[in-house]
């Protein structure tokens, strides 16, 4: 199969951020336990968790862009999800590392872009 160029670029972005979510939690794991008090590695883990589904969710989504090339729903919607993830995901790492708490105010920007894109990702299946 050949994929087009948009299809390539979220690939190889998805599986950087695969490799970078599989070393923040091995890092998590080996090197914070000792350093972040339980709560602080739950939040942690919850953006580790984000992290890994949405990464996911963006190898099927560069995919859906090679079988929608003339799809702007979801190339969007495979923008959308990359700056989601990034902003929940590492919003709840800079909490879970600094006890800032108005960084968990950002959070919920990230999660609003999640919703959205997975949202548009939906409508540009059904309607292109």
């Amino acid at each position: 199969m050949t994929l087009n160029k948009n299809s390539k670029k979220f690939l190889a972005i998805a599986s950087f951020m695969m490799a970078l979510a599989i070393a923040l939690g091995a890092f998590g794991a080996h090197g914070l336990k000792s350093i972040l008090t339980d709560s602080m590695m739950k939040v942690y883990n919850t953006g580790i968790e984000y992290h890994f589904y949405n990464t996911l969710g963006l190898f099927i989504i560069a995919f859906l862009i090679n079988f929608y090339p003339n799809s702007k729903k979801i190339l969007r919607s495979a923008w959308l999800i990359f700056i989601g993830m990034s902003i929940f995901s590492f919003s709840l790492y800079a909490l879970a590392f600094f006890s800032m708490p108005i960084l968990g105010a950002i959070t919920p920007i990230g999660g609003s872009l999640l919703i959205i894109a997975w949202l548009m990702t939906t409508y540009g299946i059904l309607k292109d």
